[in-house]
């Protein structure tokens, strides 16, 4: 019998979170919760790759597909500080930006797998504006994208159809939202700033929620590619 894409996640995601509960946590600051570098090419790949519209799709493929081009991103950025670690970095923050790494691999291949052949193309970061030997640069960026990758899922939560996958998204989302806190934890120890008043809602006491037509644009200047969202719901 062939496989359905709930079929598919419902699959992986035994498998995936199985490891994550054995090893993927936050081990600092606190919070409890493959590689290899990217490389950009020359200018004109880069320009031919720009001039190549990305579509993510329509329905809960579209959705899952914008998940995965957000994984993307976040795991090629931490595998490249990894790779190139800031001067200065101390232990506490090496592993706690290695748990990280290791928990945007998985979410990136989790959604590779069990889209399989409806998944987008691998995406070209352009992490160019990035100072990668610089702290503040690599943990302002790092800031933004979970922050961002938090207010996205929260955002498009609403428009997925299959109970499966809204399941699925609430659990990777309560990683991101650890990820974020730990963050903004290294950038302000001590303080409040892990659930900020900038990203927290004062009224609830929940995180922020975006839709993908606000979050897309966002983050498009770290993507070569240009993606493409008009068939997701707004």
């Amino acid at each position: 019998m062939k496989q359905t894409l709930s079929d598919n996640l419902v699959s992986s995601d035994s498998q995936i979170l199985a490891k994550v509960n054995r090893r993927y946590f936050l081990r600092s600051a606190g919070v409890a919760a493959a590689t290899g570098a990217f490389i950009l090419g020359a200018c004109t790949d880069h320009d031919l790759e720009g001039d190549k519209i990305v579509e993510l799709g329509a329905g809960d493929v579209g959705i899952l597909n914008y998940a995965y081009a957000l994984e993307q991103l976040e795991a090629a950025f931490y595998i490249q500080v990894l790779t190139t670690p800031y001067v200065g970095i101390t232990a506490e923050e090496k592993a706690i930006l290695t748990d990280i790494r290791d928990h945007e691999i998985v979410h990136r291949q989790f959604f590779k797998a069990a889209l399989q052949s409806a998944a987008i193309k691998d995406l070209t970061p352009n992490f160019s504006s990035i100072n990668f030997s610089d702290r503040a640069s690599v943990l302002g960026a790092a800031k933004l994208f979970e922050d961002t990758g938090v207010q996205a899922y929260n955002g498009a939560g609403k428009f997925i159809k299959d109970a499966g996958y809204l399941l699925l998204a609430g659990k990777i989302v309560s990683v991101e939202a650890r990820h974020a806190s730990a963050i903004r934890d290294l950038l302000m120890p001590n303080t409040a700033f892990f659930a900020g008043d900038d990203v927290v809602t004062t009224s609830d006491g929940f995180d922020g929620a975006l839709p993908p037509p606000v979050i897309l644009p966002s983050v498009q200047p770290f993507v070569v590619n240009k993606i493409g969202y008009s068939q997701l719901p707004v």
